[in-house]
């Protein structure tokens, strides 16, 4: 038998998942998306995603490996309209590549970047993809405060606890706010890697500074302290896009990530 590996590059709007990973009780974006292609393949197909998104987080850019049997390469590269038809609205295949038999969608990954949104006043088109925050925040303090996460790696005061991580070490290369033309916010953030919840924690956290409850350098201690329950509480899922993964073998641009995509 013989045996080929492609990637899978996915956007999804996760509002209606319980995250990206196949979960026991509840309905995940890989359960849905190894039936179809199944199907489509007519054998069982198991992908690997480049990461774990939680319940309601969305992603514009996401890529799972999947393994083929006995199947024509043109046959797999010539089948996204197959699988977009058997996936449902929220779950779109952008593109298929075919990769070395040893390429890892998670561990292959040399950056992640990611985007949360908020807006100020009631909008029902941002209903599930921005969190609404009636509070002003001061922007150039919050981006103050964002500024010291460059300067640290180890990042368990933003991580839940019990996580089966072996470490905590993050390499963040990128994070900071951006007013957008219609007065809302946008959070970008990249790093190598990311820990469980961290990057809704990073933005409670800020957030708090920008409400003024906390000063920016207060955020030095709290990363420092590495406890959990001294950074600001976790923000709500709806805002946050996984924007871009980047890998060295795919040739993938380095352009910031300014806007999501529809996902």
């Amino acid at each position: 038998m013989h045996k080929k590996r492609y990637f899978i590059q996915l956007a999804y709007n996760g509002t209606l998942y319980h995250g990206w990973q196949t979960q026991p009780n509840a309905i995940a974006v890989q359960e849905v998306l190894d039936k179809a292609m199944s199907i489509c393949f007519r054998q069982p197909i198991a992908t690997l995603g480049c990461g774990r998104t939680d319940a309601g987080v969305h992603a514009s850019d996401f890529y799972a490996h999947f393994d083929v049997l006995d199947l024509e390469e043109e046959r797999v590269l010539n089948s996204l309209d197959s699988i977009n038809a058997l996936l449902p609205y929220q779950i779109a295949a952008k593109n298929l590549i075919l990769v070395e038999e040893t390429a890892h969608a998670r561990f292959d990954a040399t950056s992640r970047t990611y985007q949360y949104f908020i807006h100020f006043s009631k909008d029902p088109f941002k209903l599930d993809s921005s969190w609404l925050l009636k509070d002003r925040l001061d922007i150039e303090q919050m981006n103050l405060a964002a500024a010291e996460l460059l300067k640290h790696e180890d990042f368990s005061c933003f991580s839940k606890s019990n996580t089966q991580t072996f470490t905590n070490n993050c390499n963040i290369k990128l994070a900071g706010f951006e007013e957008l033309p219609d007065k809302s916010l946008v959070f970008t953030v990249t790093a190598d890697r990311f820990l469980r919840n961290m990057v809704r924690a990073i933005v409670g956290t800020l957030v708090l500074v920008g409400k003024g409850k906390l000063d920016a350098g207060d955020l030095k201690k709290i990363i420092e302290s590495k406890n959990r329950s001294n950074a600001g509480q976790s923000v709500p899922a709806c805002g946050l896009f996984l924007t871009k993964v980047e890998y060295p073998y795919l040739g993938q641009s380095n352009e910031k990530t300014t806007k999501k995509e529809q996902a």
